[in-house]
């Protein structure tokens, strides 16, 4: 009895079907993005100079602890008025000499007890190994949120725009340097630099 032949299998057309497959799979599937917090760090220094010597009234300083509950100058504080505090630090202005008040566009309380000049404001934060990302999270975006509502308003009454329209501006034209919007820029963040200290935190 002759030996039947078995059937070929036509696979001419497997590769193009796995081809498709791979390019849906692709296009469908969500890639999770790394979330972080933008910082620019500071250039290096390697000048020997001693550090100036910082005011305990010009350091304003909070700690989150393990419980994820906030202390700001030793004080509980809720989440959501930490940011009118940094505000109220940062915008105080209560250095005041014989000519005046060194800050002229300071609007808060001239408090002799807080911050000199917003120059000399300093924003020292401290948080526990075991403090929860989201926590930490939240009150840097609260402390950022805090030096940019002072130069949205001070945008405004310089330059009758928004600086976030400012620099979303310099971002589109990259390429293309407008060397007055850089330096409105520059006057502005000038006014309020960002000087955000973050402490080493606890090993307990």
């Amino acid at each position: 009895m002759a030996k039947r032949a078995a059937p070929e299998v036509n696979a001419g057309s497997m590769a193009d079907i796995a081809f498709l497959l791979l390019i849906f799979f692709l296009v469908t599937t969500t890639i999770e993005k790394d979330k972080g917090i933008l910082r620019s760090l500071p250039p290096i220094d390697d000048s020997q100079t001693e550090p100036p010597i910082i005011k305990q009234k010009n350091l304003f300083t909070i700690l989150v602890n393990r419980d994820d509950r906030l202390l700001v100058e030793e004080e509980e504080m809720n989440i959501k008025d930490l940011r009118q505090a940094a505000i109220d630090f940062l915008d105080n202005g209560g250095d005041v000499n014989a000519e005046g008040e060194s800050c002229t566009y300071c609007r808060g309380k001239k408090d002799p007890a807080s911050s000199d000049h917003p120059d000399k404001a300093i924003i020292t934060l401290k948080h526990d190994r075991e403090t929860s990302y989201g926590r930490y999270i939240e009150v840097q975006n609260e402390l950022v949120a805090a030096y940019n509502e002072l130069r949205e308003r001070e945008a405004q009454r310089i330059f009758n725009r928004s600086f976030a329209s400012m620099l979303e501006e310099k971002e589109k034209n990259q390429f293309n340097k407008d060397e007055k919007l850089n330096a409105d820029i520059k006057r502005i963040k000038d006014m309020y630099p960002m000087k955000l200290s973050e402490a080493e935190p606890d090993k307990s």
